[in-house]
Parts: structure tokens; C-alpha cells; sequence
């Protein structure tokens, strides 16, 4: 192989509740890298916060049954900030582990998806595959995700945002109706949602969200189809959105919505690729989806979520660092519109690069 290979950091695990797909999503990505292009460097996250050096062997990142992988701690990294010392690795000791030409973030939720991290990266100076700080940070808070959409004009649906307080008024309760969708503002992967039908159910609700995040946001209910849309940012910049898909199986799970067990779990959701609705309904989902993609300043790629009803589609929100493991819908829209995913990450770290 040549010695002029591309190195990529991928760096994984983390401290969120999402950390175990997160390494699902890693060990698919090292698996699909072109190693004739690029070489893989493996930064482990402990749940504890610790950088380490990650899993040589992708396989070790996969989901057993209903086992989930976690990282491991090996040998204690840490990356430099200072900038004219761009993407070294080092050891506790000091010595130098590597020296990444790019990093690929492949970390859901809190402390990766949210800003924070990327923020690191900048001071570094490094180049990083996705969304910048401002992005990542409003594409992580529902509330604001929203917010941006509406200034632009975007469909969304209602809401009440729960700060130092854990019960709804009887005008937001008029204002929302039954069922609503109780969340932590702050989070992903569906953890710490549930639906709640009866008001009596609110409060246990609102607490389990709060365990996840000191926001919480409760959204009535919308019906329509959940349909998902890709966003993809070449290197020139040019923004493509993939085939929509629409999911199936969500509302007759065992939780009854698209939560964390049916999404990674009970294999019990399967996928319409592209989803069956009117051409000019899955053109406007496209759309859709690159607008919130600019209205968040997002970079490189994202995964939009809406509900399609009898009125049109309805925003639900963004991931800037949507899955990747082998069930995840981002790579597989993109599939399904004649992009492979080994094509798929070439292009984002190529974006990454030319961004700087």
C-alpha cells in the first residue's frame, strides 16, 4: 500500500447514553474505509471520558444479539490543541502515538454530536468530517433546531420547552392535547422519550426525561408517516439529498414509537427506499431537507427527520452525525440513491479536507 495514504482519526465511543452505537457506527466505517486510500487511525472514548487507543479489528465493534460493544481502555491518548502541532496523538508519556491528516468523528449525542468536541478539533486546527460548533450545538437542541427552522419558514409542529419546572400549565396542555412525546432537549437516539397518552402518566414523564437532560421538551403527537432524508455535501459544496425513506414497524414495537429498542435492537423496523409517496412529495422532502440543512449552517452531512401528513411533511429533527452502523438509514438512502457507503465516506472526507 502506498505511504502517501490519508491518515483518518476515527475517533469513537464517548461519554453519552448513545456511546454503544456509536462504536457499531465505527467499526462499520473502518470496515468500508478504501484502504488503498486511506489508513485508519482507532481513538477509543471510555464512557468515563478517557481517550484511548481504539479497536484495530472492526469486528470487535459489532452488535452481538442484543449485546452492545463499549470501548475498552488500552493506553491513555490525548490530542493536541496547539495548532501548529495539527492532529497529533500522543501517549500519556508524551510520545507520539500518530499524526492524523483528518478526524472522523463518529460520536452520537453529548460531547460528540453536540459542538463541544468539534470545538476541540478547531482549536487543533485538524480538519473534521461534519458540522461545525454552531451547527452541531443548535442541531443537538430540539428547541433551537426548531426555532432556526421556523425563522426560515420550515414546517414544525407544537411544543412546550420544561426549564426548572416539571408540569405543564392547563393552556399548554389545551394547547398540545393527548398523546404527546416527552424528551430531553439535549439527546438522541431515542433515550429518555416516552409517549404519554394519559396526563395522569406526565410526571413520570417528565422525570425520566430530565435524568437525561436539565431541558425537556413535550411535543403533541403528529400523524403521518415517519420518513428520513439524507443530506450529503460534496467537496465543491454542492448539496445532494438522497432518496427519503419511509420506516415501518415503528408504532407496533414493544414501546410503541421509534425508540432506542426498536431502532437498534428488536429488528423489528424495516425501511421503504425510496419511501412510497407522490414524486412531488418525496421533490418537497428533499427540499426540506436541504433547507433545514442551510438553516442550521450545517457542513458535510446531516440525516433530517419529518412526518409526512395529510397536510404536507412536518419537521421532527436533524442529526449532523446521523448512524452509521449496518441498520442505520443514512448510508442506506444514500445507497439507494447510487451512492456506496465506501463512495460515501470518501466524499466527506474529501469535504473535510477541502473545508480545512
Amino acid at each position: 500500500m502506498s505511504n502517501t495514504r490519508i491518515k483518518v482519526a476515527v475517533v469513537y465511543g464517548g461519554r453519552s447514553s448513545e456511546h454503544s452505537v456509536s462504536c457499531v457506527s465505527a467499526g462499520a466505517i473502518m470496515s468500508h474505509i478504501d484502504p488503498e486510500k486511506y489508513e485508519v487511525i482507532p481513538v477509543g472514548i471510555t464512557q468515563d471520558g478517557r481517550w484511548t487507543v481504539g479497536e484495530s479489528d472492526p469486528s470487535v465493534l459489532q452488535r452481538s444479539g442484543r449485546e452492545l460493544p463499549t470501548v475498552a481502555f488500552k493506553r491513555g491518548l490525548s490530542l493536541s490543541v496547539e495548532p501548529l502541532t495539527r492532529g497529533e496523538l500522543r501517549y500519556e508519556d508524551g510520545s507520539l502515538f500518530a499524526t492524523a491528516d483528518v478526524i472522523f468523528p463518529v460520536l452520537h449525542g453529548r460531547f460528540g454530536e453536540d459542538g463541544t468536541i468539534q470545538g476541540m478539533f478547531e482549536l487543533s486546527g485538524i480538519p473534521f468530517v461534519g458540522p461545525g460548533v454552531l451547527a452541531s450545538s443548535n442541531g443537538m437542541d430540539k428547541e433551537y433546531t426548531k426555532k432556526l427552522a421556523a425563522a426560515e419558514g420550515l414546517p414544525i409542529g407544537r411544543e412546550v420547552i420544561l426549564r426548572g419546572r416539571t408540569e405543564l400549565t392547563e393552556a399548554e396542555k389545551e394547547l398540545l392535547g393527548l398523546p404527546v412525546f416527552v424528551k430531553p432537549a439535549r439527546g438522541g437516539s431515542s433515550i429518555g422519550i416516552s409517549r404519554v397518552a394519559s396526563w395522569e402518566d406526565l410526571p413520570a414523564a417528565i422525570q425520566l426525561a430530565f435524568e437525561h437532560d436539565k431541558k425537556v421538551i413535550v411535543e403533541a403527537e403528529i400523524i403521518g408517516s415517519e420518513v428520513e432524508c439524507g443530506v450529503l455535501q460534496y467537496p465543491d459544496g454542492t448539496l445532494v439529498a438522497s432518496y427519503p425513506s419511509m420506516l415501518r414497524g415503528t408504532s407496533s414495537s414493544d414501546e410503541g414509537f421509534y425508540g432506542f429498542d426498536t431502532k437498534y435492537l428488536d429488528d423489528v423496523v424495516t425501511a421503504d427506499i425510496p419511501a412510497p409517496l407522490p414524486p412531488a412529495t418525496l421533490e418537497l422532502v428533499q427540499s426540506l431537507a436541504i433547507e433545514t440543512f442551510k438553516a442550521l449552517n450545517c457542513d458535510g452531512l446531516a440525516r433530517v427527520d419529518f412526518f409526512v401528513t395529510d397536510k404536507g411533511p412536518v419537521l421532527n429533527e436533524i442529526n449532523t452525525l446521523p448512524g452509521f452502523t449496518p441498520i442505520s438509514m443514512y448510508p442506506q438512502m444514500f445507497a439507494a440513491s447510487g451512492v456506496a457507503y465506501e463512495e460515501l465516506l470518501d466524499i466527506l472526507i474529501q469535504r473535510a479536507l477541502v473545508r480545512g
